[in-house]
């Protein structure tokens, strides 16, 4: 059987590794997930009640229009339902993106590591991508590039803060940088990180609607599976002009986010309590990252995430994470994304105390 030429040069997306068949591999008791960035604090208590209470309705089709969680998200961010839509995670939003705007004729610009799925889903379309040197997002070298290839590019991607080096643009150099984007090439703003840059540092912090209000051809992305805690849920959002978003519709198939996880993003968005001990959680920890780091020579960015990434030069990155995989600690190789380097979840204190123990003893040797 014969399939698309563009799949022999597509790479399928890595996901973590699952904390149940790396228990039932290596036999091992206790298994501790600091892979995939999710909320280690787990799910907020009004969220769970709220499962309890529609678990019986799980044979309903949702309500396609979504519209209580819309009300509640118009709410938060000051925009117009029409300037929004919901995706099964906001990477669903993004395709929807990638399918309408580009093709095999036409090109992509993004950082060279980034996350990966906007790369497979550009690649699907025939598009050409141009990535930058630099590891990060250095907005001069994207200038360059885009003024460059500018009657190619036709989508740029900005991961604000980026996923997986952590590093994060100030929010007055990326409407700078749009500026000088032709409107007629969507932007499309990556956020699913952004409630932690801006908890720690408002320099970082990005508007939606002020963002929509001055460029048309903004495509802002939200995400309910990392400070939300819903990542076993799949919801995800994307505020733009309501030109741009009625075009990304044509692409939404029916009831594409359950009844479940529309119920139990309305209420996590309630939950102010749970979000606020999680940011808490995640820098508190984070320091202790930070300063692991410092007492074992470690390179690493300064994050802005509820992850940190450590750079390695003489040790393998593979090995180090097969290692901890024997010790029950899943972590994420970025061998994938070329580079020498560990990804880490920031989780809860025991959990962070439990990865320091182990991995001290494997940089020993």
């Amino acid at each position: 059987m014969q399939f698309n030429e563009f799949l022999n040069n597509l790479s399928n997306y890595e996901p973590g590794k699952d904390i149940e068949v790396i228990a039932k591999e290596y036999k091992l008791k206790e298994v501790i997930k600091l892979a995939s960035n999710e909320n280690p604090l787990g799910t907020a208590p009004k969220v769970i009640q709220t499962l309890k209470t529609y678990a019986d309705k799980a044979h309903l089709y949702p309500d396609d229009s979504m519209s209580e969680l819309k009300s509640k998200l118009c709410a938060k961010f000051g925009i117009k339902d029409k300037e929004l839509i919901i995706g099964a995670g906001s990477d669903q939003v993004i395709e929807f993106a990638v399918h309408a705007k580009l093709n095999p004729k036409n090109a992509f610009l993004q950082c060279k590591a980034t996350f990966a799925m906007y790369e497979i889903y550009a690649k699907q379309c025939g598009a050409k991508c141009y990535k930058s040197k630099s590891l990060g997002h250095d907005l001069k070298e994207f200038k360059e590039l885009y003024e460059a290839h500018k009657d190619e590019i036709k989508m740029i991607f900005l991961c604000v803060p980026n996923n997986p080096l952590g590093e994060c643009l100030n929010a007055h150099d990326v409407k700078e940088f749009i500026k000088i984007v032709d409107e007629d090439c969507m932007v499309v703003i990556d956020a699913a990180y952004n409630e932690f840059a801006s908890y720690k540092d408002k320099e970082k912090h990005l508007e939606a609607k002020e963002l929509i209000s001055q460029f048309n051809n903004v495509l802002y992305l939200g995400t309910f599976s990392k400070l939300y805690g819903l990542g076993g849920l799949r919801v995800g959002y994307g505020i733009a002009d309501e030109h741009l978003i009625k075009a990304l519709y044509k692409l939404r198939a029916p009831f594409n986010v359950n009844i479940l996880a529309l119920k139990a993003a309305c209420a996590a968005l309630e939950d102010i309590e749970f979000l606020t001990q999680s940011l808490k959680n995640n820098f508190t920890q984070m320091t202790k990252y930070e300063e692991f780091a410092q007492t074992h020579n470690l390179e690493f960015i300064l994050s802005y995430t509820n992850f940190i990434t450590y750079f390695f030069n003489e040790k393998n990155s593979t090995d180090l994470s097969e290692k901890l995989l024997k010790k029950g600690i899943i972590i994420r190789n970025l061998k994938s994304y070329g580079l020498n380097a560990l990804r880490i979840t920031i989780g809860t204190a025991y959990e962070n105390s439990r990865f320091f123990e182990e991995f001290s003893q494997i940089l020993k040797g």
